[in-house]
């Protein structure tokens, strides 16, 4: 099972996306919906100070009439947030995720932000992990020659 580092490291998108606190509700919409991502880190230069994610929005911005372009991203983030760090492997994360009902996770090594993880990311990798099992434990039963991790 790999740990945070390697999934980031093996992750299509590498560079973590962000908006500054300032930034309008629409021009993180704007971001989220370009790169076809679900969630948006808030960084005031290097610190990490929120995220920004479509459930933000629906919740805080649509239900409470506020409009996207005059609502700066800083007034409905999440503040609380919950991060892990590059050791943690893929099943500690999808346990975090499940108890504390989230679907992103940003990556912190120590205070420098490092990534960020959403579940569909370590459901792809639960299910890599998975069928590689079943086609060692299938090659073993047909007693064929193993096939080396694809990771």
């Amino acid at each position: 099972m790999k740990n945070v580092r390697q999934l980031l490291a093996s992750k299509e998108l590498h560079s973590t996306m962000s908006v500054p606190p300032q930034a309008t509700v629409y021009q993180a919409l704007q971001i989220l919906a370009e790169k076809n991502i679900g969630a948006l880190l808030v960084m005031e230069g290097e610190q990490l100070v929120g995220i920004f994610s479509e459930r933000d929005y629906a919740r805080k911005v649509i239900l409470m009439g506020k409009t996207s372009a005059g609502t700066p991203v800083s007034e409905i983030m999440t503040r609380k947030l919950i991060c892990v760090s590059p050791g943690v492997t893929v099943d500690e994360c999808l346990g975090l995720m499940t108890e504390k009902r989230i679907r992103h996770l940003p990556v912190l090594d120590g205070e420098k932000v490092v990534g960020i993880l959403s579940i569909g990311d370590l459901v792809r990798e639960k299910i890599a992990d998975q069928q590689f099992t079943i086609d060692q434990l299938e090659h073993y039963i047909h007693q064929t020659p193993a096939v080396a991790q694809p990771h």
